[in-house]
Formats: C-alpha cells, structure tokens, sequence
C-alpha cells in the first residue's frame, strides 16, 4: 500500500489520516474498505455527514439517474426543478408538521458558511455586534464561525483577533434543574450588561465538544431569556439535526422552535455538500445577493436529500428506531464504564461520548479500535472522549459486533494502564 504521495503533497493540517494510516476504497453502509481488503465497522459515519450510511441505494440510484439524465449540477441560486423537488419535501416532510414556517437559505457548501450567514443575519436583523456563545461549543472554522467556537487551538489558528463575542458556561449535568436554570440565567444577564447580544448560538448536543446534552429545562430557558431580550436564538443543529438524536431537529424535545437553524452535514443524505440556514420569515431581511457563494446550488445534493426526507422522514420510524437503538448503545458504554471504572457515558439518540479521566486514554483506546476494525474518533477540549456516531441505518449485528470491538479496545487500554500502576 503506497501512502507517500500523502506525505510528500498534502498539507501537514491533515488529521484523520494520520488516526487511520490506510487508503479507503469503498464504502457501504456501515462498512469501509481499504485497497488490500481490510474492513471497518464505521462509527464514525464522515464526522455526522452519513446518518444514511455509505452509498444508500435508493439515494445512490436517484443521483445516478439524475446525472444520467443531464441533470442540472451547478446552479448558483437559480430555479431549478431539483431544488424545487427538496425544498417541496423540506416543507411537506419537515417543517409543517413541526409547526415550522422558516424561509430556506442556501448559504454556501458545507456547516460553517451555514453558521456565518446566521452571524451575520442576526447582526443586521438587531443592529447588534455581540453574539453570545457557549464553552466547549463548536461552530466552524471561518472567522466568523471560529469566533463563537470555544476550542482555544482552532481560535489561535485564526492568527488575528476574534472581536464581538462573549462565552458562556455550558449546562453543568451536576445541576438540578433549578440551580442549572439560575446560573444560566446569571450568566446571560452578566453577558448582557452591556446591552442584550444579537444572538446566542447553542449546540442542544455539543459534538466536537464531548457530546455533552443540555437538558430541556435548560434550553427553554435559554429560549425564554433569548425571547424576552430580542436576542435571537440560533441552534447549530449541523452535526446533530437530520434524525442524529432521534427526532430531525435535535431541539425537539426540549419543546423550542430557534429563530434561526444551522444544517449541513446529512441534510443531503449522501455526503455530498449542502448546508442550509433556515429563518423565521420575519427576520429574513437579507438584500438580494448580500450573502451568496458560488456552489449554494450543487443540484445533486437536492436529488439525494429530496429522496433521504421521502425515504426515511415520512413517518416516524426512523426516529423511533434512533431513540431505541440509542438506548441500546447508552446501556453497553455504561457497561463498559462500569466494568473500567470510567465515568458515565452521555449522549442522546445515536451520539454517544465514552469519557476517560487520563491524558491519551481516548486516543489509545480510538487507536486499539482501529486495529480491532472500528473507526471511532476523539472528541473534548483535550481530545478526552470516544465519540460514538454510528450511521441511523447500521444494521443490529455491526451495531453490536462495533460495540464490542470498542469494549475490547477499551479492556486493552485499561487494563495496560492499571499494570503499569
């Protein structure tokens, strides 16, 4: 297997692969291949982008159909009968039967230029400059994105001043309700002593974070606060809307409706780039072409995304297979922590975090998963949790054979670790 032309012309900024040191072929499902044959089991699932799993055939059939065709691929923001198709199916599917009338913005390809256009929209919406956002938050890479995200390495790489945001502490799981509500609220009206922010930007599950939920108390007070301060409320929903926590929108539970919504990643279904930034209509104020890009329009991704909403958002079987399967994968983790005397593990729905309380034992036990043939990555400021992010579709015996190779890896891991002691 030749990997040196990855050495000698990629940039050193590349991460994953230096984690799995092969060169994938093909992708299935839950399963990918490399060029010599060896196999995983993905928990990984493209970082959230592949909820569907690798190559879903029915959305692998309408891409290839519609190509096939000639079908339009790039159109800017034109009209095209593609994004008609997704956008009747976003309204029909998603957003009328949860009571929902935002408008539809395609801000640019992937999470971060969702996350900018609604930076920006919620500037111009209050007249604003200051955005509130949340420690150990995640939010994109571009500056503006960077500047609510609370990761101190990812804001040094920006090599300039991130101006005109304020941290706030996330919900802490050793509050109850009550306490956790008042420390929010004390938090939010410190932040605001110098006038209400235009927007406070939340993950209701902090993924690159360390998969850390809030609860729903938590976030309808968040959403009251918002409310009462004309402050708009944005949910990054990018890595865990589209089914990831159960229902499509991962507030659902919590009973809020954000001003404004960030999707990517799986909203197209394929892996293929979209992102969305979705509007409550009256705050849709945007001048024509005040914020574009050149491929908010990459046609093909309507056409899988159109077919993932038909296929698997119809009714609510995908969100009760999700909810029940998550139950599964919370009891084995919280096993497996019990046995290693690891702490608890949290998550919601099919994003789980395995947390460890030593430096590197994350990374170790990611590493022993590999070997064993489980792709499954780290997550946390320091890079101190397993993050579990099986595909929604994973079939019951890969589920259950990944949680095992997982369990191994951590047995290795620990066990090597108290010989040492």
């Amino acid at each position: 297997m030749d990997t040196s032309v990855f050495g000698t012309m990629e940039s050193e900024v590349r991460s994953y692969s230096r984690a799995w040191p092969t060169v994938f072929t093909t992708g299935h499902g839950a399963v990918l291949r490399d060029e010599d044959g060896r196999s995983w089991i993905d928990f990984f699932a493209g970082a959230g982008a592949l909820n569907y799993g690798h190559n879903p055939p029915a959305l692998k059939a309408a891409l290839l159909e519609y190509l096939g065709g000639d079908g339009v691929t790039h159109g800017l923001d034109m009209h095209t009968a593609a994004k008609r198709a997704f956008l009747e199916r976003l309204r029909d599917l998603v957003l009328v039967p949860r009571g929902m009338d935002h408008r539809v913005q395609f801000p640019g390809p992937g999470g971060t230029n969702a996350v900018e256009a609604a930076l920006k929209l919620a500037r111009k919406v209050t007249g604003r400059h200051t955005v509130a956002y949340f420690e150990r938050g995640f939010h994109g890479m571009t500056l503006g994105a960077l500047a609510v995200t609370a990761n101190p390495v990812k804001r040094a790489g920006a090599g300039v001043p991130l101006p005109h945001t304020v941290p706030l502490p996330y919900d802490d799981p050793a509050d109850d309700d009550e306490r956790a509500v008042r420390r929010l609220a004390r938090s939010l009206d410190t932040a605001a002593e110098a006038g209400p922010p235009a927007a406070v930007v939340v993950e209701t599950v902090q993924g690159e974070g360390g998969v850390n939920p809030a609860r729903p108390a938590w976030l309808r007070a968040l959403a009251a606060w918002a409310r009462d301060h004309g402050t708009l409320l944005v949910v990054d929903d990018i890595q865990m809307g589209c089914g990831r926590t159960g229902p499509f929108f991962s507030f659902e539970d919590a009973g809020i409706v954000p001003d404004i919504v960030c999707l990517s990643k799986s909203i197209s279904g394929y892996g293929t780039p979209m992102a969305l930034t979705l509007i409550r209509p009256q705050y849709d104020i945007w001048k024509p072409g005040e914020h574009n890009g050149t491929f908010r329009g990459y046609n093909p991704a309507f056409v899988t995304a159109a077919r993932a909403l038909e296929l698997f958002w119809s009714d609510g079987a995908m969100e009760a297979r999700t909810r029940a399967l998550g139950q599964r994968v919370g009891d084995a983790l919280a096993d497996t922590a019990r046995r290693h005397g690891l702490p608890a593990p949290r998550g919601r729905g099919l994003a789980w975090g395995l947390p460890f309380d030593r430096p590197g034992q994350a990374r170790a036990v990611c590493d022993a998963a590999y070997r064993g043939g489980l792709l499954v990555e780290t997550a946390g400021p320091n890079d101190e949790v397993a993050k579990v992010l099986p595909p929604l579709t994973v079939p019951d015996g890969q589920l259950e054979r990944g949680l095992a190779i997982l369990d191994e890896a951590v047995a290795s891991v620990a066990g090597a670790r108290s010989l040492a002691a």
